[in-house]
């Protein structure tokens, strides 16, 4: 075992309290209000932080991500390199590649750090990929300032993790080795979701709020008291019993209750800090649930842009992490992941169709180019690409307008040996003089 990794000469980077080194703030959380622990596990009980976790967390690990080659001099083709079947089919014996991918999310998400043991074999081979949860890492240096990390397990063991064995991917950070935890620097934005829920469970729970008061002038007997009891319930209580005029004696009045103020304050409240939380994880409302400002027109540009500044950021960060860590440094000139996102981008039906057509009129798409990003199978004779007859290079106008452009070579003839005037690149086609006139026929 190399020195660095001696346990023994190994010291811990300082603990402060905004960057504690076993996770304080994520582990054990900071008490609020009326004992309110806001924790990466206990901020899952607000369902705005889960149903943006969960977007975040399902949407990048719903990505294709495949494995390319660099082709010279450009362009790129995908490659059956050993990798990919780790990040798209089964990265160990014990679980898929999309719960291997979400786990690392979530874990990004809620602690600021994905992290995920790599397993080599005898030969150095990548073999297998095996999260980690964050707050079981502690980030290490040696006396002389060599990384790497210490592990601690369920039983409390603790064994060090190389640092070329471990994918870390960190989230946004302050030092460039270390992501913080969103949870722990918004906590009380999350603690007041809480609050409010807690609040509206007691009052519903505990609480007493009658929808209408009956008020006698005086003191009822206790058998009088239980025949207004019996005679409210007979002819008033119920749906079918609803809207009925009632008639009261001795005095006797009626008091409708509504909605107090704070009341309708706690509702509002409540909505805010979904915006708010939704806010704080870069998630448009309407995924959330919350079509109050979504409209028909803009909700689809809304969902470009989620995946123009929320999934894409998140998908460079998680590339580049793989692509210095489970490539060597030969290997990292020639290969490179990249998550498949186009198909986030699509618009509408008529959106694609126009979009399509015009890639097809300037020889970008073939059909079968096309066919592959519906989802269709290719055609025989689809992988043709076609470009107009009436466009020209600009750098040989001048050939083209001095009658020199001849697309066999040799002098500008058509096939019955006819001097024609054309540059067109399409035997037999004749442009006419366009100082004339002429058009082309």
């Amino acid at each position: 075992m190399s020195k660095w990794l001696d346990k023994r000469s190994a010291v811990s980077e300082s603990s402060t309290l905004d960057n504690p080194s076993r996770g304080v703030y994520e582990a054990f959380g900071v008490p609020f209000g009326r004992g309110i622990v806001v924790t990466p596990g206990t901020a899952m009980r607000s369902t705005a932080v889960l149903g943006c976790v969960r977007i975040l967390a399902e949407s990048i690990a719903s990505l294709p991500l495949p494995v390319y080659r660099r082709l010279k001099p450009r362009g790129k083709e995908r490659t059956n390199h050993p990798v990919g079947p780790l990040l798209q089919l089964q990265p160990n014996p014990r679980m898929t590649a999309f719960t291997f991918r979400e786990t690392l999310m979530a874990h990004i998400l809620l602690w600021g750090n994905a992290y995920a043991e790599i397993e080599h074999n005898e030969r150095g081979d990548i073999v297998a990929l095996w999260p980690i949860p964050p707050y079981r890492v502690e980030h290490m240096e040696t006396a002389k300032g060599d990384p790497f990390y210490r592990v601690s397990t369920k039983d409390g063991q603790q064994h060090n993790v190389p640092f070329y064995a471990m994918l870390h991917i960190p989230g946004l950070s302050f030092d460039g080795r270390k992501g913080i935890s969103v949870i722990a620097w918004a906590r009380q934005a999350i603690e007041l979701a809480q609050a409010t829920e807690q609040f509206g469970a007691e009052f519903f729970a505990n609480g007493t709020n009658v929808g209408a008061v009956a008020t006698h002038p005086a003191s009822l007997s206790e058998e009088a008291f239980k025949r207004l009891q019996n005679s409210l319930r007979e002819k008033y209580e119920g749906l079918g019993k609803s809207h009925r005029l009632m008639l009261l004696e001795e005095g006797m009045t009626f008091t409708k209750n509504t909605i107090p103020p704070n009341d309708a304050q706690f509702l509002e409240t409540r909505k805010f800090q979904v915006s708010e939380i939704a806010r704080i994880f870069r998630v448009p409302p309407h995924m959330l649930a919350d079509l109050e400002r979504a409209t028909f027109s803009n909700i689809e540009q809304q969902g470009i842009d989620f995946v123009t500044h929320t999934l894409r950021p998140w998908a460079i960060r998680i590339e580049q992490a793989i692509n210095i860590r489970l490539f060597d440094s030969n290997e990292q000139k020639r290969l490179f992941v990249e998550h498949l996102m186009e198909g986030l981008l699509r618009g509408d039906s008529q959106a694609r169709s126009a979009f399509y057509k015009e890639m097809f009129n300037i020889g970008v798409y073939s059909q079968n180019d096309i066919r592959e990003k519906e989802n269709d199978n290719p055609i025989p004779g689809g992988d043709r690409y076609y470009v107009p007859l009436n466009m020209i290079p600009v750098d040989m106008l001048d050939q083209y307008y001095e009658g020199k452009l001849n697309p066999k070579g040799g002098d500008n003839h058509n096939e019955n040996g006819e001097q024609g005037a054309t540059g067109d690149p399409v035997a037999g086609e004749q442009v006419g003089d366009p100082e004339s006139g002429g058009g082309t026929s």
